[in-house]
Parts: C-alpha cells; structure tokens; sequence
C-alpha cells in the first residue's frame, strides 16, 4: 500500500486505528475535516505540513471550538499506530482513498461537498466507483418474497449494464448483491462495519478476484456494528448510485426507512419504492414524495431521471395479487401484470406523455417512432422488442411469446393495437407478424410543409 504523506495526514486526522472508539481524544469528523480542510486550502497548506513541522507554527491564526489546536497535535503523533494499522490493511489487500485521489468518487463530493468522507478504505477494481448504478436496500429482517426480488434486482441491474450499489447488510442489501455477482454483474458494497474480514471472506472472493465488485467503508477496516455508523453509512449508499430502490422499510423507524426519509429531504438522486402489502413504511415513502417502482420488464436506465415519462404502478387490485406470488415465480423474472396492462390501454393513443420527445415534424402523423412511443408506457417497451424479432424475420406467436415475458391474452391485445397503429402488419398461412417499414405517404392538410 503506497500512502502518500498528504494521506498518512489525513489519516492521522481523520481515522480510528483500533475497534474500540470511545474515550480519549477523538478523530475528525467528516464536517470538521470539511471546514479545517477549507481554512488549509485558502492558504495553501497541505496537510503533510502538520507531520514536519510544529502544528502551532502552521496553524497561526486557526480558530475553532472543537477542532482546537492541541486536538489536532495529539492526532498526528500517533504516527506509530498508524504504521501498523498500514500494515495489516496491506496484508489484508486493502487500499485508502482520500478526497484529493483522482478515483475518489466525485458523487460523493458533488453530493455532500464538505461532508463527504475524508478517507476512503476499500479492496476490490476501484475504478467501479465512476460508473452508472441503482441502489437497492431493504430490511435485515425481509420475507422470502422480498428476499427473492432482490436478487432478481440484482440481476436485471447485470443484464442492463448497471453496477448495483448495496449496504451488504444481511437481508435485502445481501440478496441484492448476490443476485448481480451471480450474473456476473458489478457491485459497489458500502460497509458500516467488518470491512477487513470481508476482504477475506470466501464470501467476497470471487467478485474481487473476477474485478466486478469494490467493498469500500468510511469507518475503521476493523469496526464491529454500531448504529451509528450504520446509519451515517446509509448517505453513500444513495451518493454513489443514479437512482435508488427501496424493497421493504419499516414505517418510521430503522435504517432504511432514515435513509429513503434523508434522501428525499437531500434530493440526492430518485427515489423508487417497490409496490407490496406487506410492508407499512413503502406505502408511507410514496406519500412523503418516493414513486411506486413500475412492474413489468424494468428498465432500471429509465428510472436514473425522475421526469422521464416512466408510468409507476399504483397500489390496488391485481397488483397485491402479483406480490402475493411464491418467490419461485419471482425467480422466473419480470412480467408485465395486469397494473401495467392498466397503464398502457388507458393511456390516450395519440397523445405523447410528459416529457416525451416532440415528433420530428418528417414523420408520418400517426406513426410515431418507437423510441418516441417507448417512453410513454409499459406498450412502448413491447413495440420496442417487437420490432426487434419481426424487423428481419416474421414470427409467429409462439415465436413472440418464447422471446416476451406477457401473456398470450396481453400479446394479442398489444398486436391488435400494433396493427391498428400501422406498426405491424398481419400476414396469412400461417399467421405471422412483421414489423412494416415506414414508408413515404402522400401529404395531407394535417401534415406540416
């Protein structure tokens, strides 16, 4: 582990080398590092200073009540304990990050600016840390409903490219992040506690060995549970994704239920909840500013800007019956239920929904683009495969229905309405469908020159 003498410093400052944390004088943090680090920037000292020179002398003029000047003394001569806290990281595979490093995850500080954390310690591929990610997190104590929806999270985050961020928490962050490395899919694990065993763990160790998992912690490698970091931690997990998916929280109380509740006060990034009977605090999310998780075959992308026309489920009717299903069904995948069929048969059929993309004025009325139509309802996202397996080759529907997560009886109503629209056309002996090529039309009054 080569740590720079800036980061020996802001280590010395900012991060406990033993479990125990109690007593004595204690590190800064995360807010007063914030501000020291702001009175050394204005005057251009580098934190490497306070290790060569008398704090006294580089810190004239330094006023604070907390962060006095003796305080910042005394942390920096524990340079021994520094050293063979290094050295078992090292061993362990772990490296540190401070907020200076070019890979220290630039969310976090356009986020929480001077809140974010000083250090970072992590081991596995850092360079997870800058991409596109969901986070999803849920209860330690979760059904096998939601246990089984998780892991489905996780995997259709893999199928669509996005990294899957997670507390690693057991329950929902756990299943979560299993079902993504099971697909071989990529996982940012945000540790409260234990960072050092996991590191180790046969757990772990072929996600870091394959490079598609991080474990990072802002908390001493060797920290056991404590709640409150527990719930500082909850911040970082929503920081460091694009959107975030709450499965189950208890109503006003424990650590997901605070974190949803701070993000949406904070505006960090969307908050989607997921639609169930059977856990009090999602419905209460929803009435506080989250958005029901639409059901269907999910597009997570989708769901990273809130005012992007996705159509969320509403609470009521079949939809209690669809999560009332085993968790073998859930295992199977995504399917479009009745909710969804709600959404996009009541929706006006010529009218683009908010925030859709205005018509190019050169095509055809009437015939709106399939990117146009895809972002308007869970049809749209029908159309869009089935261009997909009719553009070249026409297909039966048994073709269709082996290569579409619907029912038979949802797939003939959608083709109706695909054929009506102009989208398809039908074709005889035997029955297929193909995708019908947008041809030029003669021009009508109706139509812009």
């Amino acid at each position: 582990m080569n740590v720079t003498p800036q980061a020996q410093a802001v280590l010395l400052l900012t991060a406990h080398f033993s479990k125990a944390a109690g007593g004595g004088t204690r590190p800064l943090s995360p807010s007063e590092w914030g501000r020291f680090a702001q009175w050394l920037k204005d005057r251009r000292i580098g934190p490497e200073a306070l290790l060569s020179e008398d704090p006294g002398r580089v810190l004239a003029g330094w006023e604070d009540k907390s962060v006095t000047v003796d305080r910042i003394r005394y942390l920096v001569e524990r340079a021994g304990a520094l050293g063979l806290a290094l050295e078992k990281w090292n061993r362990a595979g772990l490296w540190v990050l401070t907020r200076s490093d070019a890979d220290y995850p630039s969310r976090l500080k356009r986020r929480l600016r001077t809140d974010s954390p000083p250090i970072l310690f992590g081991c596995g591929d850092r360079k997870l840390l800058r991409g596109q990610g969901v986070a999803v997190v849920g209860s330690r104590h979760a059904t096998e409903n939601d246990l089984a929806f998780a892991i489905r999270l996780g995997g259709i985050a893999a199928a669509q490219g996005l990294s899957l961020v997670s507390g690693g928490a057991r329950g929902i962050d756990e299943a979560a992040m299993t079902g993504a490395l099971d697909c071989e899919g990529t996982v940012i694990g945000v540790l409260a506690e234990g960072l050092l065993r996991a590191a180790i763990s046969t757990k772990y160790r072929k996600g870091l060995m394959a490079k598609n998992l991080v474990l990072i912690s802002p908390f001493n490698p060797d920290a056991g549970f404590d709640v409150g970091n527990a719930m500082a931690r909850n911040k970082y997990i929503y920081c460091l994704a694009d959107a975030a998916i709450v499965v189950s929280a208890n109503r006003e109380k424990g650590g997901t239920w605070n974190g949803a509740i701070e993000n949406m006060n904070q505006r960090w990034v969307p908050l989607w909840v997921r639609p169930n009977g059977q856990s009090a605090g999602n419905a209460s999310l929803v009435a506080r500013g989250a958005r029901w998780l639409p059901e269907g075959n999910l597009e997570l992308k989708l769901l990273l800007t809130p005012d992007n026309g996705v159509q969320s489920s509403q609470p009521t009717g079949a939809l209690f019956d669809e999560q009332q299903a085993s968790s073998s069904d859930l295992s199977r995948g995504p399917s479009l239920t009745s909710a969804a069929q709600r959404v996009s048969e009541e929706a006006p059929d010529n009218l683009p929904r908010e925030g859709t993309p205005e018509r190019n004025s050169e095509e055809p009325v009437g015939s709106p683009s399939v990117e146009t139509v895809e972002t308007m309802s869970f049809y749209g996202l029908f159309l869009s495969r089935l261009q997909g397996q009719t553009a070249r080759t026409p297909a039966t529907v048994q073709d269709l229905l082996a290569h579409m997560d619907i029912s038979k009886r949802q797939l003939e109503v959608w083709l109706k309405r695909a054929i009506n629209e102009g989208h398809v056309k039908r074709l005889q002996k035997p029955v297929r469908y193909e995708w019908r090529r947008q041809e030029p039309r003669q021009g009508s009054m109706f139509e812009s020159n």
